[in-house]
């Protein structure tokens, strides 16, 4: 009876030990033998992905796995390479804690990304709506009823080709519409087509969802559009604002100047609007966040980005530039990326895609283009260019740079 009760205790027992093995293994720690004494030593989890898939992970300069795969190691900050052939490299300095899951999540660009005409009748002014869906641009190098307004909706999956994702809304018969500079309502449902005249301009509001017979000539009650129109993006943005923290909503509209909202809503790109400290909003701080070193002490007229979810925020750049020859009709130069992980970044000549903290800014087009005319596609398989090739005898067109 009592080598019974021996037997289940001592079984008991291994089953216990077993279970606390397989914890503290789950959890990182591993058994370390130096000098002859073994010792239980804490690791972190490293989680490395890439898109596409396959690639090489390199730490500290070691090939020690692929992507799509899960390593141990000791807690401390580690030089973290991504390589595939053909595409450029992903680099990043992570730090790894004990107990802890930090992740390279690698968006990998190609070498030689291909350049793909989506319009040949030429393009002028083009302009992305506010849910960067669709490219309104005008035509002028036609004829009168082939001229004018042009919608490319980059949503659409034509059976041939992209070139078919365009429809005229507008053409030339009523007014020279193939001059007009274009602006995007609130909510994309209608453009301001404005015309210069010599005396004074004529604006006319159109519908996008089909073409317009008989345009709405709006030059008279331009105030009441206006007016129509601030109170959408004020509602837009009161709404957004009032989904956050009181002590968060505080900072947002005291010491933010917005530029955009992150498509999935849960980052801020914005100008610092006054020179501040961001205090710690979520206590205690959040385990497994992005360890790239935070700028929390903002400078006036630089520009960020707060990730709310893990209350971090991250200078971007000193300030843009060229922010001064910006008007209501050209883009921004930097503006989301459709994951709402990255940034484009249109300047010195070049267009370069960034991760939100800044991280691996990434030259993916240096060719000739027309600046600040740089517009993602609606999921993030290409970025849309205005170009003429660095041939001045031709009309400007828009093509895509793949970057898959």
């Amino acid at each position: 009876m009592r080598k019974q009760i021996a037997l289940s205790a001592l079984i008991l027992f291994f089953m216990i030990l077993a279970t606390v093995l397989v914890v503290l293994y789950g959890k990182g720690y591993r058994f370390d033998f130096n000098r002859g004494t073994a010792t239980i030593s804490g690791t972190g989890l490293l989680v490395a992905t890439s898109s596409p898939d396959g690639a090489q992970v390199f730490v500290n300069g070691h090939l020690t796995t692929a992507t799509a795969n899960t390593i141990n190691l000791a807690p401390g900050t580690y030089d973290i390479k991504i390589v595939k052939e053909g595409y450029l490299p992903w680099e990043k300095s992570l730090v790894i804690k004990n107990e802890v899951v930090t992740k390279a999540d690698a968006l990998l660009f190609p070498t030689a990304p291909k350049l793909e005409s989506i319009t040949n009748l030429g393009a002028q002014n083009p302009v992305m709506d506010p849910s960067q869906t669709k490219i309104a641009y005008t035509v002028a190098s036609q004829s009168a009823v082939k001229n004018g307004i042009y919608i490319l909706d980059t949503t659409a999956r034509p059976i041939l080709t992209l070139q078919s994702s365009s429809s005229q809304i507008i053409n030339d018969t009523v007014n020279t519409f193939s001059k007009a500079q274009l602006q995007w309502s609130p909510d994309g449902s209608e453009l301001l087509a404005t015309i210069s005249g010599t005396v004074s301009n004529t604006t006319y509001l159109l519908q996008t969802n089909g073409f317009n017979q008989n345009p709405q000539d709006v030059s008279e009650t331009m105030a009441n559009v206006n007016a129509d129109w601030n109170k959408q993006k004020l509602e837009k943005e009161k709404s957004l604002t009032d989904a956050l923290p009181t002590n968060l909503k505080k900072i947002v509209l005291s010491d933010f100047q917005v530029i955009d909202w992150a498509p999935d809503e849960t980052k801020i790109l914005y100008v610092a609007s006054q020179s501040a400290n961001i205090p710690i909003i979520i206590t205690p701080r959040l385990i497994g966040t992005d360890s790239t070193p935070e700028a929390r002490n903002i400078e006036k007229g630089a520009i960020y980005v707060y990730d709310i979810k893990e209350d971090r925020n991250y200078k971007i750049v000193d300030s843009l530039s060229n922010e001064a020859g910006l008007n209501i009709y050209s883009p921004s130069p930097l503006m989301w990326f459709p994951d709402s992980k990255h940034l484009i970044y249109d300047h010195n000549k070049k267009v370069d895609i960034m991760e939100y903290d800044a991280g691996n800014q990434t030259t993916i087009y240096a060719g000739p283009f027309i600046d600040n005319y740089v517009f993602p596609w609606s999921d993030g398989s290409r970025v849309v260019i205005l170009t003429d090739l660095g041939n001045p005898y031709t009309s400007p067109n828009l093509y895509t740079v793949d970057l898959k």
